[in-house]
Formats: structure tokens, C-alpha cells, sequence
């Protein structure tokens, strides 16, 4: 167990981080990501709220589906990265990382509801096959998809989102009944998932994590996120700023790193192209699928092409690395 986010979470079950992943890409596992938020929304002028606050656009999707979606400051900073579930008319559940849930009540005036609720993510090729033992409506819930389930007893809401690269839904369950259908799920054989399984499966998706490729002085644009911003839509927080910076051009721009052997490039790594200092990597870690080292990286504009030759620096030793297209692994077709 470690504290992440203010909460204590599990970082992995006894089988161990590799295992766990490796059950993700193979079969189901199940997460606790109780630590997300979840601020409800609801009310006739509840749509308008949150097309003035986030850089997508609602009007894109209809009720009964989820979207992606960005929170910036007036620098045009995302403050964080959330889904949107449209769950009813006027009726919506915003689910911000751990750390960042007050700045979304603060931008919407939402209702936080975090501590009414778990979440459990089911993730994995078979996550929909063993989940119909223990809920069939809820393995039906499509990809990006979002639906009201009833779960042995409990009302529940079901999306079809995950952050593995694996097909699955996150199902919120009321607090009273969690320790159930956690169980249930282990006995449908989904096996338990901690935060170093999910960490290393995000970074082969390529997925970006708040705090490291997300944050204070990262745009969408920078981030290679261009396409959460709505320009065609109204107003929205930090478009200004946002749109003096595509005119002058990103300051940095996120590319993926493959390195050689085993060990892994981490965090905060420098990046050298050619002998000259060119970026530093923002999360590194061990593929299990690939079996070497992967990390993503801010470097400078145009400094380096895919298929160049880089040198990360680790911990006062040299790696051999090469910038390729992400996801590092090809995202599964659901």
C-alpha cells in the first residue's frame, strides 16, 4: 500500500507488477481507482456549465456517452484531464484525477460525491466475458458508452472507458456494496490490479498521466492532445492564451523514447540527440510486453525526427535509445 493522491492505494496484490500487467494484456484484472473524483452536475443549466469550463465539446456526443476532456488554466496549463459521463439529460459525473478534484468543483460548482461511491476498472481482452457472470447489462456497456446498471443489488454506473489500452468499463458502485462486488468480480476470475500494473500499462498505451506529462506549463498542444480542444465551440477556459501559443508555436512537443535491455529510463532523465541536450524524459519504465525500456519525453521543437538516435541519461550512466511513434503497443479494436 502506498499514499497516492491522499489516499492509500494498493500498489500491487501479491502475483507482483509484472504479473498483473501481463494479466491485463492476456485476460481481465480489476482496479480499485476509488481515488479518481467524481463531481455530479446536474440541472437544466448544467450542460452550459461545463462547455464554459472544458476545452472539448459536448455537443460532439449526446447522453449516454462519455468524452475526454481538458481543464486549463489562464496559461493554458491543463490543470487536468477528466471524462465527462453524460449519464442522463441533465445529469453528468466529471471524474478528475485524486489531486485535482477541488479546482473542478471550483470551475463548475459541481457536488463532489467522491466518498459515496467506489470505482473498480475492469480491464483486459476477456474483461467483458468473465464480467457477465457477475453483471451481462454491465459487460454490454459499450466503448464510451455510459449506462445505469443495477449490480447484485446495488445501483451502479457503468462506462466504457479504462486507461490500459485494453477493453473494459469502470463501474461506480455505492459505497455500501463494494466489498461485494470486488469480491464477486475475484470469484468471476478478474484478477486484482495495483497502481505499478496501471502506471506501466497507461505508458505502453502512450496515455498521459497528470503530473508528468500533464500539468503546470503543458498545454493540450504540447502534450500531442490538439484534438480535445474545440476551437468551433464557445468560449472556454484558456482559450485565449491557448490560441496565442499555437501562433507561436508549442515551446516543447512529447515523443516516445525506446531504449535497449532491460533496464528502464525513469522520470526526469536528460535526453541528448547528436551530443547536444535536447529534452527530459516525463515517466520511464520496464514494457513487460516488450520487453525493454520505454519512456516519454519533452524535447525541443524539431530537434529530433522518429527513428533518431538519443541518449538518455540515468542516474549518472548513458542508455542508447531511439524516438518511435506512440503507443508504444497498438491499442486493442473494441
Amino acid at each position: 500500500m502506498v499514499p497516492f493522491g491522499g489516499w492509500e492505494m494498493p500498489l500491487s496484490y501479491p502475483s507482483g507488477t509484472v504479473a498483473e500487467h501481463l494479466a491485463c494484456r492476456s485476460d481481465a484484472v480489476v482496479f480499485d481507482v476509488s481515488h479518481l473524483g467524481t463531481v455530479r452536475v446536474e440541472g437544466q443549466d448544467a450542460k452550459r456549465a461545463l462547455q464554459a469550463a472544458f476545452t472539448n465539446d459536448l455537443d460532439k456526443i449526446s447522453a449516454g456517452r462519455t468524452q475526454y476532456t481538458h481543464l486549463l488554466g489562464d496559461d493554458a496549463s491543463v490543470l487536468d484531464d477528466i471524462i465527462v459521463w453524460w449519464i442522463d439529460a441533465d445529469v453528468f459525473d466529471v471524474m478528475p484525477n485524486a489531486s485535482n478534484t477541488d479546482h473542478v468543483v471550483k470551475a463548475i460548482s459541481g457536488r463532489e460525491t467522491t466518498s459515496e461511491r467506489a470505482v473498480m476498472a475492469v480491464q483486459g481482452p476477456r474483461s467483458r466475458e468473465r464480467l457477465s457472470t457477475v453483471s451481462k447489462q454491465a459487460s454490454l456497456v459499450a466503448h464510451n458508452r455510459v449506462e445505469r446498471v443495477e449490480i447484485l443489488g446495488a445501483n451502479c454506473v457503468v462506462a466504457g472507458t479504462g486507461y490500459t489500452g485494453e477493453d473494459g468499463v469502470e463501474i461506480a458502485v455505492e459505497l455500501a456494496s463494494a466489498k461485494k462486488l470486488f469480491e464477486a468480480l475475484i470469484n468471476a476470475g478478474i484478477s486484482p490490479a495495483g497502481l505499478g500494473a496501471r502506471d506501466t500499462l497507461r505508458l505502453e498505451a502512450g496515455f498521459p498521466l497528470h503530473g508528468h506529462e500533464l500539468g503546470a506549463g503543458i498545454s493540450p498542444i504540447e502534450a500531442g492532445l490538439g484534438w480535445v480542444v474545440a476551437w468551433n465551440k464557445s468560449d472556454f477556459r484558456g482559450r485565449d492564451a491557448l490560441k496565442l501559443l499555437v501562433e507561436s508555436g508549442p515551446r516543447k512537443v512529447l515523443v516516445g523514447i525506446v531504449t535497449d535491455g532491460r533496464r528502464p529510463p525513469r522520470e526526469s532523465c536528460q535526453v541528448s540527440f547528436a551530443g547536444r541536450l535536447v529534452g527530459e524524459t516525463t515517466s520511464g519504465n520496464f514494457s513487460p510486453i516488450l520487453n525493454h525500456g520505454i519512456a516519454l519525453a519533452f524535447v525541443e521543437p524539431n530537434s529530433v525526427q522518429i527513428g533518431a538516435n538519443v541518449v538518455v541519461s540515468v542516474r549518472g550512466s548513458d542508455l542508447p535509445g531511439r524516438v518511435v511513434k506512440t503507443p508504444f503497443i497498438a491499442k486493442r479494436n473494441y
